[in-house]
């Protein structure tokens, strides 16, 4: 497997791979166009970033099985034993088609990637208008870059929050976080960055109180936009440069709490 890992470069402005605050532990994992900093102690990732060239995606078929990483001791990875026989979804957190661009052999490669537990988190099953929204945040950012600038990375990861309740050894987040980087010309033609946040929070539909797993039937996930610097706090990541290019700035466009809540992809605010 070609094991080249995020660019920090891709987008023409650096952008570096986020990571942890105080020195937190992390096993660095790069893959084809996407890199997983590990969590061990949660065996979940801390943050995803992914190289996305939206002019050059490919239709991949899908192929592919969930695998655990050898690179890594099984005890701190969540694999399969997390997910058998109940309501978990294994959520993947770079998305099967974002690394899958240009050549055939390498899209395929890259997407396969994609399906390492290392890359998945645990996510109720219920399905409905918000969760598609979730998947199509990525979407929605690469059809508002314009044609010259259809890059962008994007970095994903559960809130591995302390008070997460426990299910099978495994500490559940109830919160997962996507921040979206793209560049735009400015009013001199220079690019300039820009930045989105959005946070996905699963709350309502876990319920974990005889150690088990149950999910309401007729639960909501709840998808907001959000400043990208509450991302780097709850998340309690370093985000470099992406917490000043975030286009979330005018208070008129944010929700009580800075939180703008989304239904529909007409409600996200790139610009």
């Amino acid at each position: 497997m070609t094991s080249a890992g995020y660019d920090d470069d891709f987008l023409g402005i650096r952008v570096p791979l986020p990571r942890p605050v105080a020195d937190r532990p992390v096993r660095e994992l790069p893959y084809p166009r996407f890199t997983v900093l590990l969590d061990p102690a949660r065996t979940l990732a801390a943050v995803t970033g992914v190289n996305i060239d939206g002019a050059a995606l490919r239709d991949v078929p899908r192929t592919g099985e969930w695998r655990l990483d050898t690179r890594l001791p099984v005890g701190e990875q969540a694999g399969p034993e997390l997910y058998a026989a109940n309501d978990l979804d294994r959520g993947h957190l770079v998305r099967r088609r974002d690394p899958g661009w240009g050549g055939a052999a390498e899209a395929r490669e890259a997407t396969e990637a994609t399906f390492f537990y290392t890359n998945a988190a645990p996510q109720a099953a219920a399905f409905n208008q918000s969760k598609e929204l979730w998947l199509g945040l990525e979407d929605h950012v690469l059809q508002y870059a314009d044609a010259t600038a259809q890059r962008v990375s994007v970095f994903t990861a559960p809130i591995l929050a302390s008070e997460d309740p426990v299910y099978r050894g495994v500490a559940i987040p109830r919160r997962f976080f996507k921040v979206a980087a793209w560049t735009a010309a400015a009013g001199d033609r220079m690019p300039r960055l820009e930045a989105a946040g959005f946070m996905l929070d699963q709350s309502e539909l876990l319920d974990l109180r005889q150690g088990a797993l149950a999910v309401p039937r007729l639960g909501a996930f709840r998808t907001f936009q959000v400043p990208v610097a509450e991302v780097a706090d709850l998340a309690g990541l370093e985000l470099g440069p992406l917490t000043a290019a975030d286009v979330l700035t005018a208070p008129a466009v944010r929700g009580e709490g800075g939180w703008r809540p989304l239904r529909s992809p007409e409600d996200v605010q790139l610009g």
